[in-house]
Formats: structure tokens, C-alpha cells, sequence
């Protein structure tokens, strides 16, 4: 048996396949979102001629199981013609009479995203809402019906912070929607009662699921990250860096009520990120304490007159993820390849 040898590339053979390479990875793209557009399309047609046909002819639903029938003795290869996928296309085009979600065209979305987008959401901005972070994040059906029912869109940008006042606009009103209040770690399957080390401990064992929960843009650095300040030792519950804010963030848990007095070692830790490890291009770190409970009115009167970004959000320890999710969340090196990309 031969083996085949292989000589060294021409001068510029490296980059230049390198450029093929993205070029065909791109034209795949773009055929299969192409594709995914006729067949969008085609099914908001078909909806669209079912509901004209019922609301001006007075054709009965029954006409829908025929229309199933005779479609699936034409085209037995294709599996999108069943009685109740008709119904979701025949739903489809009289929810979505433009081919929009508000300013979000839908084609851009599959399938199986639009039919959970308009069974499980009445409200037009809530559609739209979640129709553009699956576009913008490439979340997959589960994780879309996870973040829709986990009210992600009325607990995004919820936690009090100081950030109008301690941030330049825009990065202010960026920072302060990627923080949410409150953040569920129903993933941990830990007790109310849980200490800090027990849920630092947990978030740290699911990692990806926290991400996810965080949100778009935040990547991991460390726990118990050591920071050496006068000669003495100190050391930060959780560090991220958020790709999109361009700054650490560092997290304190707190298994109790909030305390004035949390604020006020945050921003000494803050004080020192930002002299020790941020870098001149970086903005300025922000903090977020997650605490079991908070009084609105104290969180503000701590956060008034701080010198540093901070917010403060409470968390959540419920029921667990169901077990069809676990196995479609994204890995840490997906998540941060995507959010570096979208950059």
C-alpha cells in the first residue's frame, strides 16, 4: 500500500485556502437559510390560502384533513404536511400577515421556532422580542422555549443599578440590560436554604448552564480569583469578562438579605480589578450582587453616591431544567465562539 506524500504548500497556499474555506462555509450558509426562506414562505402561502378559503368560501375545517391527505399522497417524501402542522401554518398567516414580528422577518427563523413563537406568546412585542435574540444568539427550539418560559424578556435589564451615573451613555443603558433581576439557578438542584459556597460551589459544576442564565457576551475567568492588596489577600466569589462590554464583571453571591454594606466592599474589589488586571483598552468593570432578597429603597440609598458600576439582583432556586433541555445547551467554547463572532 502506497502512502501518499505530500509536499510543502506554495507560498500563500496556507492563507489562500484558508479564505476558500470561510467562502464555502459561507455559500453553505447562506443556502440553507435560502432554503429555509422558500419553505417559510411556502408555508405562510399555504396558511394564508386556508384562512381565505374558510373566512370567504366557508370552507370548514374538515377541509384541512383532506388537504393533509391529498399533499401527502403527492409528496410522501415530505413530512410537513400533517392535518396539525396546516393548523400552525393556517395560524402562522393570520398572526403574521406581513411575514414580520414587528421589525423581525421571520424567514430568518425555523420552523419549529415560529411555531413556539405563536403558541406560547399572545403578545406582539414579546414575539418580536424573542424572535430577534434567536436570530441575534442562534438559540436552538429548546433553549428559545426555556428562555420563554423562564420570562426572560421581563427579567432582562430589571436589576437596580447605579450605572446611569457611574457609566458614559451608551454603555450605561448597554450594561444595564445585560443584567437581569431575578436570576433563576433552578439548573442546581440545591434547597432554598443552600449556603454561598454551596450555590458558588454549583454554578461553578454548571458552568454552561450559568452562562446561559447570564446571558449573551459573558465569559468565565475564574472563582475565588486571588487579588493581593497592601500585603494582604483577598479573593472574588466569580470573575467574568463580558466580550460585548469590554470590561470584567465580578459577581458576589450572598445567601442572605442585602446589606448596605456589600456595596462598599464590591467597589474595593472593583477599585482593584481595575488597577491590576484591566487592560487600557478595557472599560471600566462593573459589579452584580446576587443576594437571596433585597429592599428596593436600601439597594438605592447604597448605590447612590458609589463611586463604581455595581447592581444588585435577587436569585431564584427552583424547580429543575426539564431534561430535554440539558442536552441542547450550548458548551462554554460554543457560547463564547458565537458572542465573539456577533461582535
Amino acid at each position: 500500500m502506497k502512502t501518499a506524500l505530500r509536499t510543502l504548500p506554495p507560498e500563500g497556499y496556507v492563507e489562500w485556502l484558508k479564505d476558500v474555506k470561510e467562502r464555502i462555509r459561507s455559500t453553505q450558509q447562506r443556502a440553507a437559510l435560502a432554503v429555509n426562506s422558500e419553505m417559510i414562505h411556502l408555508y405562510w402561502q399555504l396558511g394564508r390560502d386556508i384562512l381565505e378559503r374558510q373566512e370567504q368560501q366557508g370552507w370548514g375545517a374538515k377541509v384541512i384533513d383532506r388537504l393533509a391527505d391529498d399533499l401527502s399522497h403527492e409528496f410522501p417524501a415530505m413530512k410537513g404536511f400533517s392535518p396539525s402542522n396546516l393548523k400552525y401554518m393556517r395560524r402562522f398567516a393570520e398572526e403574521c400577515p406581513n411575514l414580520h414580528f414587528g421589525q423581525q422577518p421571520v424567514d430568518r427563523l425555523p420552523w419549529s421556532h415560529i411555531i413556539r413563537l405563536i403558541t406560547k406568546l399572545d403578545a406582539p412585542d414579546e414575539r418580536e422580542w424573542y424572535a430577534r435574540a434567536a436570530i441575534e444568539y442562534g438559540w436552538s427550539r429548546d433553549v428559545l422555549v426555556h428562555q420563554i418560559e423562564s420570562r426572560l424578556y421581563h427579567r432582562q435589564g430589571k436589576a437596580i443599578t447605579n450605572f446611569d451615573g457611574q457609566l458614559p451613555a451608551p454603555q450605561s443603558e448597554l450594561a444595564r440590560q445585560t443584567l437581569k433581576d431575578p436570576y433563576l439557578f433552578d439548573f442546581l438542584g440545591i434547597g432554598k436554604e443552600a449556603q454561598e459556597r454551596d450555590i458558588e460551589n454549583a454554578l461553578v459544576d454548571h458552568i454552561t448552564r450559568f452562562l446561559l442564565e447570564l446571558g449573551a457576551g459573558f465569559a468565565y475567568v475564574g472563582r475565588q480569583v486571588h487579588l493581593e492588596v497592601g500585603g494582604e489577600d483577598f479573593y472574588l466569589d466569580l470573575l467574568f469578562y463580558h466580550l460585548k462590554l469590554r470590561c470584567y464583571v465580578v459577581i458576589e453571591l450572598k445567601a442572605v438579605a442585602f446589606r448596605p454594606e456589600y456595596t462598599g466592599k464590591l467597589n474595593f474589589y472593583l477599585s482593584a480589578i481595575d488597577a491590576q488586571m484591566k487592560h487600557e483598552n478595557d472599560n471600566p468593570s462593573i459589579g452584580l450582587i446576587i443576594c437571596k432578597e433585597k429592599n428596593r429603597t436600601i439597594v438605592e440609598y447604597a448605590l447612590k453616591d458609589l463611586s463604581k458600576p455595581v447592581g444588585v439582583s435577587e436569585y431564584r432556586l427552583i424547580e429543575s431544567v426539564p431534561k430535554n433541555l440539558q442536552d441542547s445547551l450550548p458548551s462554554i467554547e460554543q457560547i463564547e465562539a458565537e458572542l465573539s463572532n456577533g461582535d
